[in-house]
């Protein structure tokens, strides 16, 4: 049966009632005062191989549902420019490239509502732009709310660390515009300095961030866990993977600092593929309960 189309007073109506049951939500995961014991889930050795079918099954989704998709990462872009404007108009040039690749640290939080479009897709349910908002209604949006705080934490972190090296490293003084900001990292020792140190910290940052987050948001929405389970497992999948995960976080991060070019643009392609396939990653990762 065809949906009806609603106007936009009965649709803010829904998201705000959404928005209130996530609120209550996270209230009650965060005064939890303990997890129900169950097994933990099974976590598999995978292989880089194995990317290239978790690739397939994603495009695979953002070509069924191109459209909604567009509907809702359109917003990704527009933040991202916002974000560069900002860093142009305060004097924060040299937060650029980190507010770029930080988008690898917290893209494992904004990819939910794509995250929700697998599941359905793979359920045989309705998939729609309108639908991968029920993700709101998961019994378990407290804890998914709560760690994609921790994410922007480790994202606000990461870039108050770029700041602090960039000044200590460059000095006090800010460029006066991209020419002279890209001439002082690339033709002085100082600005190579910079970049090693920058990177090897960055490194860690998206360590931590993978580490906590590879495959705990899509099994808080696939199965009823804990947070502290979810992270645990998250833990697990990259110490039995060590290989695979890492090359799973360079192509991310190679891929969100591509998509970041020219002004963002990119992301509109990039994040929907990325959130399919971390979905399908998961599926490869952690057994399917029996």
């Amino acid at each position: 049966m065809a949906e009806s189309i609603r106007n936009p007073l009965e649709w803010g109506w829904d998201q705000i009632r959404h928005g209130a049951h996530a609120i209550e939500a996270l209230s009650e995961s965060a005064n939890r005062p303990h997890e129900e014991v169950t097994a933990p889930p099974h976590v598999r050795s995978i292989e880089i191989g194995d990317f290239r079918e978790i690739f397939q099954r994603a495009w695979s989704d953002f070509g069924a549902y191109r459209t909604d998709v567009f509907f809702l990462v359109v917003v990704y872009p527009i933040i991202g420019i916002v974000m560069a404007r900002m860093a142009f108009g305060y004097d924060m040039l040299p937060l650029l490239f980190p507010m770029a690749s930080g988008f690898a640290l917290i893209g494992p939080f904004a990819g939910l509502s794509l995250y929700e479009m697998s599941r359905r897709r793979e359920l045989g349910e309705e998939v729609s732009w309108r639908n991968a908002f029920g993700v709101l209604d998961s019994p378990a949006i407290g804890s998914v709310l709560l760690l994609g705080l921790v994410l922007c934490a480790v994202f606000v972190c990461w870039m108050a660390t770029a700041w602090a090296l960039y000044t200590t490293i460059m000095g006090p003084e800010t460029p006066l515009n991209m020419t002279q900001f890209i001439d002082s990292v690339f033709r002085t020792q100082q600005g190579w300095a910079l970049i090693v140190v920058g990177c090897g910290v960055g490194f860690l940052y998206a360590c931590l961030a993978l580490a906590v987050s590879v495959v705990s948001f899509p099994l808080l929405l696939d199965r009823d866990v804990g947070l502290g389970m979810a992270i645990q497992t998250s833990f697990r999948a990259v110490a039995q993977n060590p290989l695979p995960m890492a090359a799973w976080g360079i192509i991310v991060a190679a891929l969100l600092v591509l998509g970041s070019l020219p002004f963002f643009a990119g992301l509109i392609v990039v994040m929907p593929v990325l959130g399919h396939a971390t979905w399908h990653l998961y599926r490869r990762v952690v057994r399917p309960r029996l």
